[in-house]
């Protein structure tokens, strides 16, 4: 839901006055990025894909619910990994590139799968 025209003078004023008591703070915070925890979580991730698959390969003979383990391990993480990516994509972090092949294609994609009525 937008914000009308006295909201948004309103918070305007409110940042304003953010910036004039307090520089430093609001320097701080204008240069917080959440990338330092997704690429953290991206990284335990990708660990977590590998370590899933060293432990299907190393238990499938002798124990197979420790290589279901491992298997789940491999599903969740690489879910992990795709879900960042695609939030990634979708957040517009990547605005000075333009549109990429990935985002064109995906979007043809969902274009294409639409409900079009017959005409």
């Amino acid at each position: 839901m937008p914000l009308d025209d006295r909201e948004q003078q309103i918070l305007a004023e409110i940042e304003r006055q953010f910036y004039q008591d307090d520089p430093d703070l609001a320097n701080a915070v204008r240069n917080i990025s959440g990338r330092g925890l997704s690429r953290w979580a991206g990284r335990l991730a990708i660990a977590g894909i590998f370590v899933g698959i060293i432990t299907l390969i190393a238990t499938f003979r002798y124990n197979t619910f420790i290589a279901l383990t491992g298997f789940l391990m491999i599903v969740i993480s690489t879910t992990a990994v795709l879900r960042g990516y695609r939030r990634r994509d979708g957040a517009g972090n990547r605005e000075s590139e333009g549109p990429g092949l990935w985002s064109s294609w995906t979007a043809k994609i969902r274009n294409n799968r639409r409900f079009r009525p017959p005409s």
